[in-house]
């Protein structure tokens, strides 16, 4: 049996990679370089990232559908076009905002003061904006072409932990972010970050032009692997079969509690994932004085993200070990890895105390928050693969992209919330030295948003379950 399926699910990962070093430029050059160039506060870096997210919700709504219609090959070959070109496209934000005021240099942007400095923040920023809109049109692509594939080359068993390895990739490419995007903006400007990286995406481009290919058309693909990828549609008849992969009706997708079970758990969590994508370097420079760009910070965050690639790989796999133990139905094997995987965020309440606790440490402390989160973004990762997963378990493959781009409209939302909440409340928390639980001033906003991220996946968790509380396979 040839093993082409898990060449795809390299693919796959690479894209992932690449769909999240793409995101993390913004993360790790807005406090260093781009905030003292264009006079940002804490409102316009949130503005900005919850506009991503509002975007990309709305964008994740219709890119499943686009999927569905262009199909898996054409259709990720879309969307990381788009969102390559998005990402080379920041780039030019500082030309924009010098041509409109006046200015001829990054120098003197920076040098600005009174009006001059508020219109230069202002017109950076919607700059900023259209740049990140495109970027988030291409990247809503992203999860349904790649949950989609993994449905055409796995067996349903096989799903999550398949997903788990090219969700990994979110991980890889936060991990390699900070090694990357740091010195290429002080060795070459920020602007070269974006350039050199979003090119990567169309260099993964050409090997997919020549590798994807439908199982039963791939010449990769020998008999007994085609036998074991379809073993799924032995148990079905051929009209069975042929009902499965007809393109559901958009809104029939909304009358199923099953949807609304998956954007419950995406709604609910998302946003935790993409504050700590966003906010984590911005947090270790205002707790412990430490820049993305020196050698203690670049550790910090590889660290984080070295443990949740670890960690969050064996979280698809444990399913699988349910299934294979006792006999449980997938949904039931994925629930009760996702019940254990929502008690290991409750960690991160304790990053911003232990921080505080050892603070005589100086910033070596920040190795404590740091490692507390690890934890938490690992459970997330792993939460997610076994989540994208149950859409399979449930959906008919003509309505997989469909509903992953309705989830991933909810996760956007909660995201945009959870962004826009944490900037406004940032500069608050600052301007009013606000005081929560012995923290004053940012690290007590900060402290709030912790809170909040480390009980939403128990949340989410029982409303799935109080939704879809067995296993219900959609036949009609």
């Amino acid at each position: 049996m040839t093993s082409f399926r898990w060449t795809i699910v390299v693919m796959l990962f690479f894209a992932t990679t690449i769909n999240y070093l793409d995101r993390q430029v913004l993360s790790l050059t807005w406090d260093e370089f781009i905030k003292p160039e264009f006079h940002w506060n804490e409102s316009h870096y949130g503005t900005i990232t919850s506009f991503f997210s509002i975007f990309y919700a709305i964008c994740m709504l219709f890119a499943g559908r686009f999927v569905e219609w262009m199909g898996t090959k054409r259709g990720f070959l879309w969307a990381i076009g788009v969102w390559s070109v998005g990402a080379c496209l920041h780039a030019v934000c500082g030309v924009i905002t010098q041509h409109y005021v006046g200015l001829h240099s990054a120098a003197e942007l920076a040098a600005a003061t009174g009006d001059v400095a508020v219109v230069i923040a202002t017109i950076s920023m919607w700059s900023f904006l259209v740049a990140r809109g495109i970027l988030a049109l291409g990247e809503a692509g992203n999860f349904p072409a790649a949950i989609k594939a993994t449905a055409e080359y796995f067996p349903k068993k096989d799903r999550a932990y398949a997903t788990s390895i090219f969700n990994a990739g979110a991980s890889i490419g936060a991990l390699f972010a900070p090694l990357t995007i740091p010195p290429l903006a002080k060795h070459f400007g920020w602007e070269m970050a974006f350039i050199i990286i979003g090119a990567l995406g169309f260099i993964w481009m050409g090997f997919w032009v020549f590798l994807y290919d439908k199982p039963a058309k791939s010449k990769r693909v020998n008999a007994l692997e085609l036998e074991y990828i379809e073993q799924d549609k032995r148990e079905k008849t051929e009209e069975e079969n042929k009902k499965n992969e007809e393109k559901m009706p958009f809104w029939k997708c909304f009358s199923y509690k099953q949807t609304w079970a998956f954007a419950v758990g995406k709604f609910m969590t998302d946003g935790v994932w993409w504050f700590f994508l966003f906010w984590t370097p911005s947090y270790l420079n205002m707790q412990f004085n430490i820049k993305t760009s020196e050698g203690l910070g670049m550790a910090l965050i590889f660290t984080l993200y070295a443990i949740v690639t670890v960690l969050s790989i064996f979280g698809g796999k444990l399913p699988t070990i349910f299934i294979n133990r006792s006999g449980q139905n997938p949904y039931a094997a994925r629930m009760k890895a996702m019940l254990i995987f929502a008690f290991f965020p409750l960690a991160v309440l304790l990053a911003q105390p232990l921080g505080m606790e050892f603070a005589h440490l100086g910033r070596n402390a920040a190795w404590i928050p740091v490692l507390l989160i690890s934890i938490g973004c690992a459970a997330h990762q792993a939460w997610s693969a076994n989540l994208f997963s149950t859409i399979g378990d449930m959906f008919p493959q003509g309505a997989i992209a469909t509903v992953t781009g309705i989830g991933g409209m909810a996760g956007g939302i909660g995201s945009m919330i959870l962004q826009k909440g944490a900037g406004n409340l940032f500069v608050y928390a600052g301007e009013t030295n606000m005081t929560f639980l012995n923290f004053e001033g940012k690290p007590a906003g900060y402290f709030i948003i912790f809170c909040i991220c480390a009980v939403a996946y128990l949340i989410g968790w029982c409303i799935m379950k109080a939704l879809v509380p067995k296993y219900k396979l959609i036949t009609d």
